[in-house]
C-alpha cells in the first residue's frame, strides 16, 4: 500500500507541475488538431451494413471507442450479458470521432445507456486535455439531444505501459471528465486505473498484449468486472420496471 501511494503521489507531483507550466488559457491554443473523422467511414458502413441484416431493438447499451472498445466488440455481449449490448468500437477513433459519428454509431440504435472508451489516441496524438474534454462535452449534449435520458458510462482512460511518458496528460484527461461527469447525474464515470494496477502499485503488465498498449483477456476481464455491476445495478431489466 506503501509503494502504491508513492505510485500516485508522484504522479500528482508530476500532473500538477505539467498543469502549472501551461500559462491560463494558452493549453488549448498549443493543442493539436483532431485527424479527419472521414477515414472512419468504411468502419462505420460496416456497422451499417451489419444493421441492414438486422437492426437492433431500441432500449440496448452502445460500447462505443477506440481500439480497446473494439477488441472487447467480439466478447462484450457476453461479458456484460444478460443486458442487451451492442458493440460499436472502432479502433483508431478519437473523441472527435466519436462526436462526429455519434448519430450513426450510438443514437440511430436508440440506447438506454451508452459506455464510452475514448480519449487513449486522442492524447499521443497531442491533443490538450482541456479540449478531449471540451468534445467530450459536445458529445454528450449530441447524445442528450436525442436522447435526453440516456445515461453515458465513461470509462477512464488506461495507463498502458506504452505510453509511460503520456500518464500525467492521461491523468489530466481522466480528472477533467471525471469532474464534468459530476456536473450531469447522466453522465457516470468509471475509473479502470486503480484495477489495473497491483498491490506493488504499479500498473500490471500482464494485462496487456505483447505491444504493452492493448489487452489481453486478463485485462477485458478487469472492465468487466468493474463494469457490469454498475450497469446491473442501473440499467436492468429489473431495474428499469
Amino acid at each position: 500500500m506503501k509503494l502504491a501511494r508513492r505510485f500516485w503521489a508522484v504522479l500528482l507531483i508530476v500532473c500538477a507541475a505539467t498543469t502549472a507550466s501551461a500559462a491560463p488559457g494558452t493549453t488549448s491554443a498549443t493543442s493539436k488538431s483532431y485527424p479527419d473523422p472521414a477515414r472512419f467511414e468504411k468502419s462505420i458502413r460496416a456497422f451499417e451494413a451489419k444493421d441492414n441484416q438486422g437492426t437492433p431493438a431500441p432500449g440496448g447499451i452502445v460500447c462505443v471507442g477506440s481500439s480497446s472498445m473494439a477488441f472487447w466488440n467480439a466478447t462484450v455481449q457476453q461479458d456484460l450479458a444478460p443486458l442487451p449490448v451492442i458493440p460499436r468500437g472502432f479502433g483508431g477513433s478519437t473523441m472527435n470521432d466519436a462526436l462526429f459519428f455519434a448519430d450513426r454509431v450510438v443514437t440511430r440504435y436508440r440506447p438506454k445507456a451508452v459506455v464510452l472508451y475514448e480519449g487513449d489516441n486522442d492524447v499521443a496524438a497531442g491533443i490538450a486535455p482541456e479540449k478531449i474534454r471540451e468534445t467530450f462535452e459536445a458529445f454528450t449534449s449530441t447524445v442528450h439531444k436525442a436522447l435526453p435520458d440516456a445515461h453515458i458510462y465513461v470509462i477512464s482512460i488506461k495507463l498502458s505501459p506504452v505510453r509511460a511518458t503520456l500518464w500525467p496528460k492521461i491523468l489530466e484527461t481522466n480528472r477533467l471528465i471525471q469532474a464534468a461527469c459530476g456536473k450531469d447525474k447522466r453522465l457516470v464515470y468509471v475509473s479502470i486505473v486503480e484495477a489495473m494496477m497491483g498491490s506493488d502499485g504499479k500498473v500490471r503488465e500482464d494485462l496487456f498484449r505483447t505491444d504493452k498498449l492493448h489487452m489481453n483477456p486478463k485485462g477485458y476481464s478487469i472492465w468487466r468486472d468493474k463494469l457490469r455491476p454498475i450497469l446491473m445495478g442501473a440499467e436492468s431489466v429489473a431495474k428499469q420496471g
